[in-house]
């Protein structure tokens, strides 16, 4: 793994599985392409069906997570 996507699992760790968990969900780190900026993840829990998930990856996984690895310039459901 990467020294940008080891920096992007501990944010998704530390900052955003909390947020995620206390809605009952779960995010799962599935890749990332340096080349593009791509950070792909996938929602768990009560975030798999829910009408808001793409919502909440647009709003608050994107921004967390760009605010703290300023490579990632898109974030999308794997």
């Amino acid at each position: 793994m990467s020294e940008v996507a080891e920096k992007i699992v501990g944010v998704l760790e530390s900052d955003v599985r909390p947020i995620i968990e206390s809605h009952g969900g779960g995010i799962e780190f599935m890749g990332f392409d340096e080349t593009s900026g791509i950070l792909r993840v996938q929602l768990t829990g009560l975030c798999t069906g829910c009408p808001g998930a793409a919502a909440t990856i647009r709003n608050m996984v994107e921004g967390v997570v760009q605010r703290r690895v300023p490579e990632v310039k898109e974030v999308v459901r794997a």
